[in-house]
């Protein structure tokens, strides 16, 4: 499935996405874990200052 969803993302004429991956740390035990979302690249800045 992942093979058709990078296809469908390199059409031309639509949209630029861009994967967006951030490092969330855990209130309880401190640890790191990382967060992807797949955004329109107009919209890359407001995402990763969202926070």
């Amino acid at each position: 499935m992942a093979k058709k969803v990078v296809a469908t993302l390199k059409k031309e004429g639509g949209k630029s996405f861009a994967k967006v991956i951030k490092a969330v740390k855990s209130p309880k035990t401190g640890a790191y874990s990382f967060k992807e979302e797949m955004v329109p690249v107009d919209l890359v800045q407001d995402t990763i200052n969202k926070g």
